[in-house]
């Protein structure tokens, strides 16, 4: 092939190179598929499992872990209060702790300056001072304030009451557990409201849509999002935090295993029987949060992964259709002859 311009030699050009539909297929088909091998990834998935099996033989063959003490007070009826006790304290200072915190990250999106620096300074406390330092502080509070009343700020007071007998244990760890938990709620709330577009409520309040409804119907569902796993990782801790009671002689979980192995001097035992119950009770809040948050990923995941369940039904339904058809793909040929 030669390109001419005006009075000037004629230059050669290079040939074309082959098209796909001369040698290329039958090249590629002439290739060696060899399958990728990674046998450093095998060889270290080998070698995490051999760990694995031996600690797991350890724990099953090495006495000193006592899984008959185990067995024996796993699942009698001063355990399985305590784990009840356990619930009330993490269901409840999550309820209330959120709901408080729903109100504080308000006061701290607020335009006005003293609300914010209300909020600030709420939860700028609450994050310094320690739980156990709180707890102890609610706990005694009777010895702080001998008396609390209601009146006019400064002035005379109109009821008064005695503060002994107001908070008893079980209440003043669950108001500590609360306005603690409150104070990391509210920057969990705050955070995922912020992470939600301007230009959203902007459109909204365009359309003349209501200040409620654009935070109900729009923000709230996007905050979620960003919400969920804080939150759910904070419910996770408070429910493991709610052993910092004992130093209120509450009968949580880990005050009971305490007296339990202070009376028989089965430590390791009675501590595998609180991790026990510690494990199997944030396994199914995980679980919880897996499917609250595949709940509030609609509208940004249009078909969702599906779930392990659904998983193992699609695998299970693929073993089954995958016998049915075995059977008639070998069948033997009959050369068409009857």
């Amino acid at each position: 092939m030669t390109l001419t311009t005006g009075t000037a030699a004629a230059v050669p050009l290079p040939a074309p190179p082959a098209t796909a539909g001369t040698q290329l297929p039958e090249d590629l088909a002439s290739l060696k598929v060899v399958p990728a091998r990674h046998p450093w990834r095998w060889a270290a998935g080998l070698l995490a499992a051999v760990v694995v099996a031996q600690f797991i033989h350890g724990m099953a063959t090495n006495p000193g872990w006592d899984w008959a003490t185990f067995r024996a007070f796993v699942t009698t009826e001063t355990i399985l209060r305590s784990v009840w006790v356990t619930l009330q304290l993490t269901f409840y200072g999550t309820v209330l702790g959120f709901l408080l915190g729903a109100g504080i990250a308000a006061l701290r999106l607020s335009r006005s300056p003293i609300l914010q620096t209300i909020a600030w300074a709420y939860i700028w406390a609450f994050r310094s001072i320690p739980l156990i330092v709180q707890l102890v502080f609610w706990f005694n509070l009777s010895y702080l304030y001998k008396r609390l009343g209601l009146g006019i700020p400064f002035g005379p007071t109109l009821v008064s009451f005695d503060t002994i007998g107001i908070l008893g244990a079980m209440g003043a760890a669950v108001l500590g557990l609360a306005l603690h938990q409150a104070a990391y709620a509210a920057e969990i709330i705050r955070g995922g409201i912020i992470a939600v577009e301007t230009g959203q409520l902007e459109a909204a309040a365009a359309l003349g849509i209501p200040r409620f409804r654009q935070a109900w119907r729009i923000v709230l569902p996007q905050a979620m999002r960003g919400i969920l796993p804080a939150a759910a990782n904070e419910v996770i801790s408070l429910f493991k935090g709610t052993s910092i009671v004992y130093v209120m002689a509450i009968g949580e979980l880990f005050y009971q295993v305490q007296v339990i192995y202070g009376r028989t001097g089965r430590v390791v035992p009675l501590l595998m029987v609180a991790t026990f119950w510690y494990i199997l009770l944030t396994t199914l809040l995980s679980v919880g949060q897996y499917y609250v948050e595949r709940y509030f990923a609609r509208g940004a995941q249009r078909t969702p992964p599906p779930t392990p369940l659904q998983r193992a039904r699609g695998f299970v339904r693929h073993i089954q259709a995958t016998r049915r058809t075995a059977p008639s793909s070998t069948a033997p040929s009959t050369g068409g002859r009857s």
